[in-house]
C-alpha cells in the first residue's frame, strides 16, 4: 500500500568528476523542497570540490538531512530494506560509472548505487568526462540498458543563460524531472524561439 504521506527520500551521490557545483546546488533545492536527502561524497568527490568551489566538506554535508563516511559499508543506504526514490550521483567520474556497470562496490557511493539498482529503483548518473572513450561508452550503454538515466551535464544554450549559476539550474531541474519534481528553477522550452539578446560589435 502506498503511504499517501510519504516523504521523498533521495541518495546523493558526489564524487570526483569536475562539476561539483551540480551536486551542491542539487542538495540546495532538495533541502528547499522538503525533500530528504542522504548524501555521500567520495574521498576524490571531496578533493575536487575543495578544489572546485569556497565550500567546505563540511559545509556541503550540512547541506543533506543525513550524510555519511564514505567508508562506511554499514550506512542505512547500503541496505535495501532502507526505503528510497532512488539515488542521483552529480557528478559522476568514470571509475564510478565502471564500479556500477561492474557490480565492484569499492565504497558506499557504489554500494548505494548497488542497492538502488538491485532494488530496481530510479538512478541518475550526471555522467562528466570529454572526450568518451570506447570503454565509457559501453559502461554507459550496459547501465542504460538497465534502466539507468545517463543525464550528462549539457546546458540548453536555447534559455541565452547569463552565468554558470544559470546553467547549473537548468540541469539541476532537469535531475529533478527525473524523479517527478518538478520546479522552475530555469526557462522550459516551449515551442516558441526567443529573439537571441544583442551581440557586441567590434569597430
Amino acid at each position: 500500500m502506498t503511504d499517501p504521506d510519504h516523504k521523498r527520500r533521495i541518495v546523493v551521490g558526489i564524487t570526483g568528476a569536475t562539476g561539483s557545483i551540480i551536486g551542491m546546488r542539487l542538495l540546495e533545492v532538495m533541502r528547499e523542497a522538503g525533500i530528504e536527502t542522504h548524501l555521500v561524497m567520495s574521498k576524490w568527490g571531496a578533493r575536487t570540490m575543495v578544489h572546485e568551489t569556497s565550500r567546505t566538506v563540511g559545509e556541503v554535508n550540512a547541506l543533506a538531512a543525513h550524510a555519511y563516511n564514505p567508508n562506511d559499508q554499514g550506512a542505512a543506504i547500503s541496505s535495501g530494506s532502507f526505503v528510497t526514490d532512488g539515488m542521483v550521483i552529480a557528478p559522476c567520474s568514470m571509475r564510478t560509472l565502471a564500479a556500477i556497470a561492474s557490480g565492484q562496490g569499492e565504497h558506499l557511493v557504489h554500494r548505494a548505487a548497488d542497492v538502488v539498482l538491485k532494488e530496481r529503483r530510479k538512478l541518475v548518473l550526471v555522467v562528466r568526462e570529454s572526450p568518451l572513450s570506447e570503454i565509457h561508452l559501453e559502461n554507459m550503454l550496459k547501465l542504460a540498458r538497465m534502466g539507468v538515466t545517463i543525464l550528462p551535464p549539457m546546458p540548453g544554450f536555447y534559455t541565452h543563460p547569463k552565468s554558470v549559476e544559470e546553467m547549473v539550474d537548468q540541469i539541476v531541474m532537469r535531475i529533478l524531472d527525473q524523479f517527478g519534481i518538478h520546479t522552475d528553477l530555469a526557462a522550459r522550452w516551449d515551442g516558441v524561439m526567443s529573439a537571441p539578446p544583442a551581440r557586441a560589435t567590434l569597430d
